[in-house]
């Protein structure tokens, strides 16, 4: 015989039933009224857990057999039950619902991302940035319990869940469960006297530090790289510290593009160094001069592209093996000629081509063009259009008092 039944009850077995049917009982019940599927059902879930630790246990079962529920409290077995989803994590062999969220990503803490703004410079150099932050840790005073020992208390309102559920009748057979943060405890799952409150951290079981980190840009890094710091996110007691992830974003060079390990320049060269050659000089991310040389004879046209190799981006994680460096020219040809110098050129180009013009051919004239003329154009007709409808005197003039 058994003094009371309501663990029995709760996970549908009878007194004396074996542990395979427990289990069984367990799974169902389980899966049924896990928080993933049934959001408003925590209370339930908690209950079925807590009634499976205790049944499961051999010596906690002949307590609860003999005495009940307060036989355990009075042996100090149920005052700190295990977390509801500890034995889920225990009995499926740590997967839960929605894509399989192992037991690890549950008891941690939200990560912490900062964008961090770098130059083209410090990518292809590779440097070191220090970061000033300011993180929650655990109170170092109370360690964590926000009070003296002994003076935390699971809050009676939520039962140490920190969520409420309040049930509203929309219409006669029709409840709606709506879950809500405990209003004592604010979420926490537990309560301090205000008289036992840790005097450094107010309660609140962490404080605010300020953290300096040392973050290393590799060389070869791109635009939207992380770089995880494991653990350094905000603190919270019965919490692993999420990551700080620091995501760089890369500046605009006024020079040089990149693209992927290359890098992308133009160059302006003037038309007589387009057709009779150059010498120009290139400064590097790192402050190398780099010297290139066309020789006379050699025309380079307008949007020629040439490369320079191994002088692009060092790859990330082997610096010393690099990009292509692509030089793209752009000829500036002067504005105009003077007349008398027109057959000295001829005289140094190739021949023109001679070209027949037929008797009935009409002579036109090029002009400039302008793409927004007609633009213009258009907007001038519409006033006059606007003008001749209302005549003069007939446009609408605005009322005052």
């Amino acid at each position: 015989m058994v003094k009371e039944t309501k663990f029995y009850d709760i996970l549908g077995v009878k007194p004396g039933c074996s542990q395979e049917d427990l289990k069984k009982a367990y799974r169902k019940l389980a899966l049924k009224y896990h928080p993933d599927k049934n959001p408003n059902e925590g209370e339930k879930f908690k209950q079925i857990s807590q009634a499976y630790e205790v049944l499961s246990d051999p010596e906690k079962k002949a307590i609860y057999d003999k005495g009940g529920e307060q036989a355990l409290k009075e042996g100090g077995l149920g005052r700190d039950f295990s977390s509801p989803m500890d034995i889920f994590d225990m009995f499926f062999g740590g997967s839960g619902f929605g894509g399989g969220r192992s037991r690890r990503r549950e008891r941690k803490g939200k990560d912490v991302v900062h964008q961090l703004t770098v130059s083209l410079e410090e990518l292809y150099k590779g440097a070191l940035r220090k970061l000033a932050l300011q993180k929650n840790v655990v109170c170092d005073k109370c360690e964590g319990r926000g009070g003296k020992k002994g003076a935390v208390e699971k809050c009676p309102t939520c039962g140490g869940t920190g969520m409420q559920v309040q049930v509203q009748q929309l219409a006669p057979g029709m409840l709606q469960h709506i879950q809500t943060v405990c209003s004592d405890c604010r979420g926490q799952g537990d309560r301090i006297n205000p008289k036992d409150r840790c005097k450094q951290c107010q309660g609140k079981k962490v404080i605010r530090d300020r953290k300096i980190l040392e973050v290393h840009i590799d060389k070869g890094m791109v635009d939207g790289q992380k770089i995880v710091f494991n653990g350094e996110g905000d603190q919270e007691p019965e919490l692993e510290p999420g990551d700080i992830i620091i995501v760089l974003d890369e500046k605009e060079h006024p020079v040089y593009k990149r693209n992927g390990s290359d890098l992308i320049l133009r160059l302006d060269i003037q038309l007589v160094e387009a057709l009779c050659g150059f010498q120009k000089v290139i400064r590097t991310l790192d402050d190398r001069d780099l010297v290139i040389t066309q020789l006379p004879g050699e025309v380079v046209k307008h949007g020629d592209v040439k490369c320079i190799q191994n002088e692009g981006m060092p790859r990330y994680k082997n610096p010393f093996e690099k990009g292509r460096l692509i030089v793209q020219f752009w000829v500036q040809f002067p504005k105009a000629i003077p007349p008398e110098l027109v057959p000295q050129l001829e005289n140094c180009l190739p021949p023109r081509e001679e070209i027949m013009i037929p008797d009935d051919a009409e002579e036109c004239i090029l002009e400039e063009f302008d793409p927004e003329q007609e633009a213009r154009k258009r907007y001038k007709n519409v006033y006059e259009e606007d003008d001749e409808m209302h005549g003069p005197g007939q446009r609408v003039q605005c009322a005052t008092n």
